[in-house]
């Protein structure tokens, strides 16, 4: 369950990706003019670090998805992947990671497709009290017979190479494919389990993670 609050974010979010969409190999688009068009979100089994994958336009009708993930403390050995720091008005400092190199996205979102798992449920603080939110994404996992969902590799043990649009990740024994630009040209067919979903403006569903074995 993923608890939200009703807060000043300095930059914005949108702000923050937008300084740093333009330097990612997969992003094609205006970065200063990003549009959200829907947003998911993970649990971290320890309650430490937010997860959200953030679906995005740049100007055009290419959606471009985001993973990223939420510190309260700089994640060590991992300056490759930070995207930057935001001012939270209840939360303090928050430290944002590139989700591909954040140990806690990466088993949840595996744990999602393997499992397979929920997405979180939102929960917002207004005034002291908790409003249940629908989320602007909806995802579901296949499941994937015989593999055993991972332990929380270390940031050392993450591999990530860009292919193409998509991000590709190995770790713990697993391929973890990001589609960068899930435009219904990948479907996951020839993958044992596949993140798939839809959004604000996507009614059909979309391959969005593929996992497989290596």
């Amino acid at each position: 369950m993923a608890i939200i609050y009703q807060a000043e974010l300095r930059p914005s979010k949108l702000e923050l990706l937008g300084g740093w969409a333009p330097s990612q190999p997969w992003f094609d688009g205006d970065a200063t003019a990003l549009t959200s068009v829907g947003a998911y979100r993970f649990d971290d089994p320890e309650g430490e670090v937010g997860v959200e994958t953030m679906l995005v336009q740049a100007g055009g009708t290419a959606t471009f998805q985001m993973p990223v993930t939420y510190r309260a403390t700089p994640l060590p050995d991992a300056d490759d992947w930070l995207i930057g720091t935001l001012q939270h008005s209840v939360l303090g400092t928050r430290w944002v990671y590139d989700g591909v190199g954040d140990p806690v996205y990466l088993q949840a979102v595996a744990a999602a497709i393997i499992g397979p798992r929920d997405q979180a449920e939102l929960l917002v603080e207004i005034d002291g009290e908790s409003v249940r939110r629908e989320p602007t994404a909806k995802v579901v996992g296949s499941g994937v017979d015989g593999v055993t969902e991972p332990a929380l590799p270390t940031v050392q043990e993450i591999a990530v190479q860009a292919h193409g649009t998509n991000t590709v990740v190995e770790t713990a024994g697993l391929r973890i494919t990001v589609v960068r630009v899930p435009d219904g040209s990948q479907t996951g067919d020839d993958s044992a389990g596949v993140l798939s979903g839809t959004w604000t403006d996507q009614p059909e569903s979309r391959a969005l993670v593929l996992l497989s074995p290596r």
